[in-house]
C-alpha cells in the first residue's frame, strides 16, 4: 500500500492520532484493508498527511496493541485482523466486492478456517429453543464468574476421556477465547514474569503478551517440538507451548522433551507451562496424543483450549484449567468479575455435549478433514521432490516446502495473481534469518471438498509446475 487518503480535522476536539487510529480501524473492520496488507511507513505517511511521525507512531502503536496491526522489525506494519473476527461492526460489503469472481473469494488457504457446512444446525437449534423459556428466566441474571457449572462439568468429563486431563470443575475457567483468558493468566503470573514462546508459533500469543508490556523470548522449534535447551538459556518464568500439535509445524513434543520441560518448570517455584492444546481433536493417524497436563505431578501446567476449531470460531468460548495454587489466587482476585460468555450459549453447549452431539460432530469432521487431506496429498504426489509436505498427520493445515527457485514472497505473489491467498512460514516467526527452502503454511479445511482439488492444481500451476 502506497498511502492512506483521508482528511484530518485539525481544529476539532479529537486529537490527530485518534482520528488516524479511528480511520485505519474502520478501513480494516470494513474489509478495505485486508489481512497481511502492508501499511505505509511512518515517515512517508507523516509527510503525506503533514503531521509528525509521533502522531503516526501513536496511532500505529494503539492498533498493534489491539491486534489490528503487526509490527515486524525492519519490515514495517501489516494488517493482522484475521477473517475469523468476522469484521465485527463492519458495514455490508459493497456490491462490486460481492460480485468478485468465485475464485478470488474461494481459494483462501488460511490455516484458521474451518468447514462450516456440516454443522448440525437442527440439533443446536433444538437446544437453543429448550433454553428460551420462562422456566429458565434465571439465565437472564449474572451467573458464576468462572462459567456455568453445567458446562464446566461437561468440559471436565470430555477432557478426562479424550485428553487425559485430570481436574475438577472448580479448576476450569470459561472465557471468550484466548484473547480474554491469556491476559488473566498474565495477571496471575505476576508483573515481572518473562515469557518464552515457540518460534515459529502462534503470533496472537506474542501480540497479547507484548501489548501488555511483557518481555517475550522466541525459542526455536524442531521436529521434536520446542528446544528445551534453548529455553534453559533464557530468563523465562513461563513458556507457551503447543505440545500435541505444534503450530505451525504440526510436530508432537517428544516424550524426552516433555520430561525435560516438566523438570525445567519444577526447578523454580514460580515457573509455569501454558499448554495450548491446539488442534488436538483432529488426528488422522495413530492414537490421540495425551496432554502434557496429564503427565504433570507438580501442578506446573496451565491447560488452555477453545471450541473455535471443533465447533465454530464465532462461538467465542474458550477455557483454561488452573493448578490449585493459581486457582486460589484466581478466586481471590477475580471473583468480582462476571463471565464474558453468554449464559445461554454456555447452557446450549453443555446440552450439546451432554447428549453426545459434540462427539458425533467431531467424529464426522475428522472424516471430512481426513478426506480433504488425502485429496491434497494425492494432488501433490506427482510433485514429490519439488513440493514436500510437513505435518500431514493432524490438524487443519500442512506446510509445503517448494523447490522451484522462487522465494517465499515470490510464491505468495504468484499465487495471489491467480486469485489464491496463501501464507509464508516467515509470517509466524520472530527469529531472524531466511530458510533456504521456502515454506508455505496451507490451510485446507475451509475449502469445500468438491473445489479443493481444483484450488490446489491452480496453486501449483501458478508456481510454474505442470
Amino acid at each position: 500500500m502506497d498511502m492512506l487518503t483521508f482528511g484530518l480535522e485539525r481544529s476539532g476536539d479529537k486529537r490527530l492520532y485518534e482520528q488516524l487510529y479511528d480511520h485505519i480501524k474502520q478501513e480494516i473492520t470494513e474489509g478495505r484493508l485486508v489481512f497481511q496488507a502492508k501499511m505505509p511507513s511512518k515517515r512517508k505517511l507523516a509527510e503525506f498527511l503533514q503531521v509528525s511521525q509521533n502522531t503516526i507512531e501513536a496511532a500505529y502503536d494503539q492498533l498493534v496493541a489491539e491486534g489490528y496491526l503487526e509490527s515486524i522489525p525492519r519490515k514495517g506494519y501489516y494488517v493482522m485482523a484475521y477473517e475469523e473476527l468476522e469484521f465485527s461492526g463492519a458495514k455490508e460489503r459493497s456490491r462490486s466486492a460481492a460480485n468478485e469472481s468465485k475464485e478470488d473469494d474461494f481459494y483462501h488457504f488460511h490455516p484458521s478456517r474451518i468447514d462450516a457446512a456440516p454443522f448440525p444446525f437442527a440439533r443446536w437449534r433444538k437446544y437453543a429453543k429448550d433454553m428460551i423459556g420462562e422456566e429458565n428466566q434465571d439465565l437472564l441474571l449474572l451467573g458464576d464468574y468462572k462459567g456455568e457449572p453445567a458446562l464446566r462439568r461437561e468440559i471436565a468429563s470430555y477432557l478426562y476421556h479424550s485428553r487425559g486431563v485430570i481436574c475438577s470443575l472448580e479448576q476450569i475457567i470459561i472465557g471468550s477465547g484466548t484473547e480474554y483468558l491469556l491476559p488473566q493468566l498474565v495477571h496471575l503470573l505476576g508483573e515481572a514474569a518473562v515469557y518464552a514462546i515457540e518460534d515459529p508459533g502462534y503470533q496472537l500469543t506474542k501480540h497479547l503478551l507484548s501489548s501488555r508490556g511483557k518481555e517475550v523470548i522466541p525459542v526455536e522449534v524442531d521436529q521434536e517440538g520446542i528446544s528445551v535447551e534453548g529455553l534453559k538459556r533464557t530468563a523465562a518464568e513461563a513458556v507457551y507451548v503447543t505440545p500435541s500439535h505444534q503450530f505451525p509445524f504440526g510436530s508432537v513434543l517428544s516424550i524426552n522433551r516433555r520430561t525435560q520441560l516438566l523438570k525445567w518448570a519444577h526447578q523454580k517455584e514460580n515457573r509455569y507451562i501454558i499448554e495450548d492444546d491446539y488442534d488436538s481433536e483432529f488426528r488422522y493417524s495413530g492414537k490421540s496424543i495425551p496432554s502434557l497436563q496429564s503427565m504433570d505431578k507438580g501442578e506446573k501446567v496451565i491447560y488452555l483450549s477453545t471450541f473455535s476449531k471443533s465447533l465454530m470460531p464465532s462461538l467465542r468460548i474458550g477455557y483454561m484449567v488452573l493448578p490449585q495454587s493459581l486457582l486460589r489466587r484466581y478466586e481471590h482476585e477475580f471473583s468480582f468479575y462476571s463471565s464474558s460468555v453468554s449464559r445461554f450459549d454456555q447452557h446450549i453447549l453443555a446440552a450439546f455435549m451432554r447428549e453426545g452431539d459434540f462427539e458425533r460432530h467431531l467424529n464426522k469432521m475428522r472424516k471430512i478433514y481426513r478426506r480433504k487431506l488425502e485429496t491434497l496429498v494425492e494432488v501433490l504426489r506427482p510433485y514429490q521432490g519439488t513440493i514436500g509436505i510437513i505435518g500431514e498427520s493432524a490438524g487443519l493445515h500442512v506446510i509445503l516446502t517448494v523447490r522451484n527457485g522462487k522465494s517465499e514472497d515470490e510464491l505468495i505473489e504468484q499465487a495471489a495473481g491467480a486469485g489464491i491467498r496463501i501464507y509464508g512460514l516467515s509470517k509466524y516467526s520472530l527469529l531472524p534469518g531466511k530458510r533456504e527452502v521456502p515454506h508455505i503454511v496451507l490451510g485446507f479445511a475451509g475449502i469445500p471438498q468438491d473445489e479443493l482439488e481444483k484450488g490446489i492444481r491452480m496453486l501449483v500451476s501458478s508456481w510454474g509446475f505442470r
